[in-house]
């Protein structure tokens, strides 16, 4: 901290306190910017030789920052850039050039620093996007705001890893155009040089985007040839542009595949008040097929296994909200036959499943943004853990369950296995994680009387089931078995929240945490059981 500090009075005393803009050769990886929200936002440009690279809003601190954000120019190492800004400029002294981030002493340190799910460095972060596996790694791209912990500027943020678990946060890949800001998408792998720009017959990334403008939005096309880590963007986007058919702004969020029986490339794309269909052979020309009602937003669409039997399947079809009908689909047009379900509740959204999962693998991968914020933080919102999506027959028909991802077990060591307990038996056993900031708490609770029973942490429910009512948290759920006086959950405990998993994935939900006092964990109900009590202690995923 000490250097850092040096550092950045060393900057300062030499750049002119009265200069109007800011002129940089930039020698190092990071501009680190002041942000204030005290301030009101203004337009900030960066030109090299009196051509815009890039512009932005921000709230820059004339002094006294509440957080520092940073610009990654590693692809302009060498420039003279200049950099001007529409509001109040005092800030632009404060700027200044280093190989690191400011704060990068305490990254993933931070207080409220979420240790289990994935959070940008800095700024705000949204729905997942291009979701895809390619040459060994996840490639999670998501809606971000570089430049402010709230919404806005919106860019392609991107992370890899190898295992689902740990992340490694990479520079931006998409930005800002002449089309607008770059909203949601999704991403293929292009085995057969559709596009026609591959390198040596390498599989190509391509991926399908929204660019929002205040007059329209439109979906553009790009493709990548080093892993996902840059992109061009083709000279026919936009590709789809549909407002002459729905006179509507609100279509968006193109999710891309191929439909394997007829080879077609298709794009199930929210419009108005639902999802569309539209096909094409070049990933270039498409052509509108069909549409239904009922949805809004973040369209997914996939073929699932009923309890694993390849000839027995359905299609899923859901929203943002995680809300889903399930049928039959030709390539052109998606026939329900039941719904709209829920399999979720609580703090998801726009949640998008993974592209390109080999066959020898079979999963149905999902990713989701967790809608919770992070106080006093430089960054806000996370995902939620990655889930794997399965159908299953029950008593209510064909249903979608959800379960964490198999490589979510490394994380965790067995702390201690219980049976046949009493509530305060089992509280004892609990106390003494009570100051435990992540945890997985696996339980059975066996209830007596048709009332309520749960666990709770510092006088908030993570579980209240309310057998009388059908209801866990508030939300209506009946068990596979009607008589059934039991419910298991599996609950993961993060710094500020917690997800839980009731009965092998029927039902899942994710909730923020706060507390209403120091008691800790306690179980509660009229005279129960806790039948079963596993406690695993949890590993950061931050290396």
């Amino acid at each position: 901290m000490r250097t850092f500090i040096i550092t950045c009075l060393a900057v300062l005393l030499a750049i002119p306190s009265s200069a109007e803009d800011l002129k940089l050769k930039i020698t190092k990886r990071y501009l680190n910017i002041p942000v204030s929200h005290k301030e009101e936002r203004a337009s900030m440009s960066f030109q090299i030789k009196n051509k815009k690279e890039r512009e932005f809003v921000i709230r820059l601190a004339p002094e006294n920052p509440d957080y520092w954000v940073f610009c990654d120019m590693s692809h302009l190492q060498g420039k003279e850039i200049n950099i001007t800004y529409a509001g109040n400029n005092t800030g632009l002294k404060q700027i200044y050039q280093s190989e690191q981030i400011a704060g990068q002493d305490s990254l993933y340190k931070e207080k409220n620093r979420p240790q289990l799910h994935f959070s940008t460095r800095r700024g705000w972060i949204n729905d997942p996007n291009g979701l895809v596996f390619h040459n060994g790694e996840y490639h999670l791209y998501y809606q971000h705001n570089p430049y402010e912990k709230e919404w806005g500027n919106m860019h392609w943020g991107h992370a890899v890893s190898k295992d689902l678990i740990h992340w490694a946060e990479l520079p931006v890949a998409l930005y800002p155009d002449e089309h607008g800001t770059m909203f949601s998408g999704s991403a293929i792998i292009d085995y057969d040089n559709t596009l026609g720009v591959s390198k040596k017959g390498l599989p190509t990334m391509v991926i399908a985007y929204t660019a929002d403008s205040p007059a329209k939005q439109v979906q553009c096309i790009a493709y990548s040839l080093d892993n996902g880590r840059t992109f061009t963007k083709i000279a026919e986007n936009p590709v789809i542009d549909s407002k002459h058919i729905w006179n509507s702004q609100d279509t968006r969020d193109p999710k891309l595949f191929k439909y394997q029986p007829t080879g077609d490339w298709t794009i199930v794309l929210n419009e108005r008040d639902g999802h569309s269909i539209y096909t094409s052979r070049d990933l270039k020309n498409w052509t509108y097929q069909s549409h239904i009602t009922g949805f809004w937003e973040c369209p997914e669409l996939f073929e699932l296994p009923v309890d694993g039997d390849p000839k027995n399947t359905k299609w899923v079809m859901y929203g943002a909200t995680g809300t889903y009908m399930l049928g039959s689909f030709d390539g052109k047009k998606f026939t329900p036959e039941s719904g709209k379900h829920y399999y979720t509740t609580g703090s998801l959204y726009a949640a998008q499943t993974f592209a390109n999962i080999p066959d020898s693998d079979g999963r149905r991968i999902q990713v989701a943004w967790s809608r919770l914020s992070h106080p006093g933080m430089p960054f806000n919102g996370q995902m939620l853990i990655p889930t794997e999506l399965c159908l299953r027959k029950t008593k209510n028909g064909i249903r979608l369950f959800s379960v964490p991802v198999k490589e979510f077990d490394t994380l965790q060591t067995k702390a201690g296995e219980w049976s046949s307990l009493s509530s305060d038996k089992a509280n004892e056993v609990i106390k003494a994680f009570n100051n435990s900031e992540i945890l997985r708490i696996k339980a059975t609770i066996k209830l007596s009387h048709a009332t309520s029973a749960g666990l709770s942490r510092n006088g908030q429910a993570l579980l209240d089931y309310d057998m009388n009512g059908n209801l866990v948290n508030g939300v209506f759920y009946s068990p596979e078995d009607m008589t059934s006086m039991e419910i298991t959950a599996d609950l993961i405990i993060d710094k500020t929240s917690v997800e839980g998993f009731i009965d092998n994935g029927a039902y899942s939900y994710s909730i923020s945490l706060n507390a209403k006092n120091d008691e800790g964990f306690r179980f509660w109900g009229n005279n129960i059981e806790i039948k079963n009590l596993e406690i695993h202690t949890l590993k950061s995923i931050w290396k």
